[in-house]
């Protein structure tokens, strides 16, 4: 079981990079916000031990932060 969680999230990690390879002409918020969500995704996966719930709560807190972060000062 341990082994299939691992090819999923490899799966799922070249996936991620292979789409942010198409994503050239985002603007610096948006790619943070596309770095944050998977990133926040990753670290939900592993603090909740691969609960879909967990992952999905990473992603979307990681997406917030990314974009946040990167706002344009006014």
């Amino acid at each position: 079981m341990n082994s299939i969680k691992h090819s999923v999230l490899s799966v799922a990690v070249v996936a991620g990079l292979a789409g942010l390879a198409g994503c050239s002409g985002m603007s610096t918020q948006d790619r943070n916000t596309a770095i944050g969500a998977g990133v926040g995704g990753v670290a939900g996966s592993a603090l909740s031990g691969g609960s879909a719930l967990g992952t999905v709560g990473g992603a979307a807190v990681g997406g917030v932060i990314g974009h946040e972060v990167s706002k344009p000062k006014r």
